[in-house]
């Protein structure tokens, strides 16, 4: 199975707002970049991903899980991109900041360290061990 990142902005979307929809979940629409894009396509259900908050706060925070497979997404006028849904699987019990990834060299290939404003990113396998063992897990 493949892992994730979602990033939103705490303020406009938090990981605590996703807990407290439980099981269903929501959809992670308006995402309108054709890279997230094709990763969002190769996502299957089951699959888990970080929760990043970006801009504020700057860190993984909790791991999310897809829902709900790749759809077309009704805020797209130009019919052009989809959306997944993800739900929380629960929080990390320590957030891993983008200053601790950036100074991590296993982590120095990650797409949070080199593509740090892509919405919707993969995480290798050996990232996904790492991050979770830098969280506490």
């Amino acid at each position: 199975m493949a892992h994730w990142l979602f990033k939103s902005e705490p303020s406009a979307w938090s990981f605590e707002k996703l807990s407290r929809l439980g099981a269903a979940g929501t959809d992670w629409s308006g995402v309108r970049n054709h890279s997230a894009k094709l990763n969002m396509q190769a996502m299957k259900v089951g699959e888990q991903g970080f929760f990043y908050h970006s801009n504020e706060g700057k860190a993984i925070v909790g791991i999310v899980e897809v829902c709900k497979a790749y759809r077309p997404d009704p805020t797209d006028a130009s019919g052009k991109f989809g959306m997944v849904d993800i739900r929380a699987v629960r929080p990390l019990p320590r957030p891993v900041t983008l200053e601790e990834a950036k100074s991590d060299r296993r982590l120095a290939e990650m797409a949070l360290v080199t593509n740090s404003r892509l919405s919707v990113q993969p995480v290798t396998d050996a990232e996904w061990a790492h991050v979770l063992k830098l969280a506490g897990l």
